[in-house]
């Protein structure tokens, strides 16, 4: 990003992971524009959003909830099948199961989404940031936003951005880039045009480390596997119901991870399924 740190201003408290940040633009922490400025010590209400400047106070960070009874989480997470996996470490880098589940809408005009562990337990959210006016107006008349830019972060229970997922406009090989909480990119997760399944690499640092693969033509079943072939994780896309399916834009998706793994594998899984919906929705949506 190009701006100019702003001189002066109020400052306010910031979520704990950013203490040690040098002054600059990162993600915002509140969720409301793609950056807000970072003095060093404290968050300020300088903000950007699509390359230009302005001011909004802090006021704490959203965290999206989905009213989903746990029962039928757990429900879910028996229906996507699996290993019975161990007890998690109650974060979303150390749970073994997550279970992503979007906010059901009649008109989605924002994406949002709660990430629950094994037992309905809600350990994190994803928010969709730096929409302008024009692009919501996009979304409620026509479907050319799927073509367009969209920013999500992934946040804790306490709203703190844990990862951010971008991904650029394209009308062909669409991709996502994964970043961290500060926005340096941690690697990419880009689909592969092939006849049949969808297949999607995962890349960083200029290699592969990765892929996942669709299942079925239905999209619905997707195996992740690391550089040397092997399962590292799997998703299952979970069926909700014929009033659901034709009303909302909601999609549900159970998460197995398999081992405990390093970034970027690590970070690139925990996005795989927001990937699988963002770009899947731009073809079938």
């Amino acid at each position: 990003m190009s701006q100019q740190g702003p001189a002066g201003g109020p400052a306010f408290a910031q979520p704990q992971q950013t203490q040690q940040h040098a002054p600059g633009w990162y993600p915002d922490p509140y969720g409301r524009h793609e950056s807000r400025w970072f003095d060093g010590h404290q968050w300020t209400e300088h903000v950007a959003s699509h390359g230009r400047q302005g001011t909004d106070a802090p006021s704490g960070g959203t965290v999206p909830t989905v009213n989903r009874p746990s029962e039928k989480i757990v429900r879910d997470v028996q229906r996507a099948g699996g290993a019975a996996a161990p007890q998690g470490g109650g974060t979303l880098f150390t749970e073994p199961v997550l279970v992503v589940n979007q906010k059901a809408k009649l008109i989605e005009l924002n994406n949002e989404y709660a990430i629950f562990n094994q037992h309905g337990q809600q350990i994190g959210a994803v928010r969709q940031v730096g929409q302008s006016m024009a692009k919501k107006a996009l979304r409620l008349m026509t479907k050319m936003d799927t073509l367009m830019t969209h920013k999500l972060q992934i946040v804790d229970g306490y709203g703190n951005v844990v990862l951010a997922i971008t991904k650029p406009a394209a009308m062909i090989k669409p991709k996502v880039i994964v970043q961290d909480s500060v926005g340096n990119e941690i690697g990419q997760i880009a689909m592969q045009f092939r006849l049949g399944k969808a297949k999607f690499d995962l890349e960083a640092g200029g290699r592969q480390w990765g892929m996942i693969h669709a299942e079925n033509f239905r999209a619905w079943n997707f195996a992740i596997q690391d550089y040397s072939g092997a399962e590292i994780a799997r998703i299952t896309k979970t069926w909700e119901g014929a009033a659901k399916a034709l009303f909302t834009t909601a999609d549900n998706y159970v998460v197995h991870i398999h081992r405990p793994l390093e970034d970027p594998l690590r970070s690139l899984v925990v996005a795989s399924s927001l990937t699988i919906d963002l770009i899947l929705k731009q073809y079938n949506g």
